[in-house]
């Protein structure tokens, strides 16, 4: 009930138990109250606690409100009631239901049992149904306030909390550089930066987040990492990423993809959505740090050009620095049949790709209207293959999602006069519902496929501006990677002595080229 200290239920309930020992000659009485806890939770503190009370012999009667008070889970409760307590001596009390032990039990304790099961299940599938319809609309059903957010008191709306936000912020920043969770989580400490837990224990005042008092700078790597991929970060709400198999198993399991839902720029973002994918671009490769706890600066961006694998780097303690290297992972794990080695040095590998960016920036600053000319002319032969394609079968689409339309109708009618089964009517409508459900899904596809295309123009003038804005490139950082390019491809040498040769798609060129 939101009330500061012990809520109203269990005050009242603890003066009607008191009254009721008092007149009836019980003494030496203890309270076991799981104040804000579910009788289905067969794990609230105090209920354990008293359970090992009772097995090591220091209770002699139990007495609750009513048997739901004990439990609603009515298998637990039925145990505890014919045998555990019988086992040891215990007798038991539920006061309003008129339950006592020394009387015996009759067949309704069973019953009552069962039916404070049944109304907890029956409330639990309301308040599910409550929660998916919320879901659907968009309103962010989770329960945690996520760190770095705090809830406005007018809207009730996240807004970024104005002592915690810009940790949030250096913690993305710091990945972006190619910081490792590790190296994250050092920087942290010495910066003295409260963990989560502890943060929210010292302004809060509860431990619901299991601070560690003793060390409260000591991050986890697991939050960090956490932290990294919540799209919450960047303005977007994601409801049903995990659920439950009934009300009695409380363990969450991550959801299907396609059972997730994502609603973007829900509240304000602490996270640039740049940011916040150079974060995931990083994670799409290998995550293991080096020993000074930075990431590979090229996870996500080198691929083979033949089998479209990715490269991973090699190091070591007995592999000097300037001999560490990138190789095929499809050869790496299915040898040679499946492709060829791809390797290249990553000093190598800096000078080529450095070489190449400097080259285009440099174009693109000293000649813009031939860099567009030549940039607007790549792929375009490509682009208006696809964009022609796709809007032929986005035609066709359209065209059979209209005629499932016109067949479901004319069901409708057949079984409406009566020609047609209500059972061979829906067999029928969920088939083609089925399959125009897959055309519409498909069909925003391709729509966005086509609207992609129209977007090169803007990818080059958006390059263009950027690379203005970087002159003088002098290394090859996580920064400038993200900046300019979207993926590298490693060719394989044409003899021993040859050369690497890449290829690099810049961020003027759209995926779909």
């Amino acid at each position: 009930d939101a009330r500061e200290g012990e809520s109203l239920s269990i005050e009242n309930q603890k003066k009607m138990l008191s009254e009721y020992a008092e007149r009836n000659g019980f003494r030496n009485c203890q309270y076991y109250v799981d104040d804000g806890f579910s009788g289905v939770n067969k794990n609230r503190p105090e209920y354990v606690r008293m359970l090992n009370d009772v097995e090591n012999g220091l209770v002699g009667t139990v007495i609750v409100k009513d048997q739901s008070r004990l439990g609603r889970d009515h298998l637990e409760t039925d145990k505890l009631m014919e045998i555990v307590f019988p086992a040891y001596d215990v007798r038991f009390i539920a006061v309003t239901d008129g339950v006592d032990s020394a009387n015996g039990f009759n067949e309704m304790s069973g019953i009552k049992n069962y039916f404070n099961d049944f109304y907890a299940r029956d409330t639990s599938k309301k308040i599910r149904a409550v929660f998916k319809a919320k879901g659907e609309r968009g309103e962010r059903v989770g329960t945690v306030i996520p760190y770095g957010y705090m809830k406005d008191a007018e809207t009730k709306k996240l807004i970024p909390d104005p002592v915690t936000a810009p940790n949030v912020h250096k913690i993305f920043e710091l990945c972006a550089e190619g910081k490792g969770t590790r190296a994250i989580c050092r920087y942290l400490e010495e910066h003295k930066i409260e963990t989560p837990g502890v943060y929210h224990y010292r302004t809060k005042g509860n431990k619901s987040k299991h601070p560690t008092l003793a060390t409260p700078y000591m991050w986890d790597q697991s939050t960090v990492r956490d932290m990294l991929s919540n799209r919450i970060y960047c303005g977007d709400t994601v409801n049903f990423s995990t659920y439950s198999k009934s009300n009695k198993l409380k363990k969450r399991i991550k959801n299907d993809p396609e059972n997730i839902l994502i609603f973007e720029n829900t509240h304000e973002a602490i996270v640039s959505r740049e940011l916040f994918g150079l974060a995931q671009k990083h994670y799409e490769g290998r995550k293991r740090p080096d020993r000074q706890g930075d990431t590979d600066k090229y996870a996500g961006y080198l691929y083979c050009a033949d089998c479209g694998a990715r490269l991973y780097l090699h190091r070591g303690k007995s592999i000097k620095p300037e001999n560490n290297y990138y190789q095929c992972g499809g050869y790496q794990t299915k040898g040679g049949r499946y492709c060829t080695i791809h390797s290249i040095k990553a000093n190598q590998l800096d000078r080529l790709v450095l070489e190449a960016i400097k080259d285009t920036t440099d174009l693109a600053n000293e000649n813009p209207q031939e860099f567009y000319e030549i940039a607007m002319q790549d792929g375009r032969d490509e682009a208006l293959k696809v964009k022609k394609e796709s809007e032929l079968r986005r035609d066709k689409v359209e065209m059979r999602i209209n005629e499932l339309d016109n067949i479901i109708q004319c069901l409708f009618e057949e079984r409406a006069a009566g020609r047609m089964t209500p059972e061979r009517y829906d067999k029928l409508a969920a088939g083609y519902e089925k399959e125009q459900r897959e055309l519409e899904a498909e069909l925003a596809e391709l729509s966005k496929k086509v609207d992609n295309m129209n977007l090169q123009e803007t990818c080059i003038k958006e390059f263009m501006d950027k690379a203005r804005s970087n002159i003088g490139l002098n290394e090859v950082t996580p920064k400038l990677l993200n900046l300019f390019v979207t993926r590298i491809e490693v060719r394989e040498r044409e003899s021993r002595n040859s050369g690497c040769a890449i290829r690099i798609r810049y961020t003027f060129q759209p995926e779909c080229l």
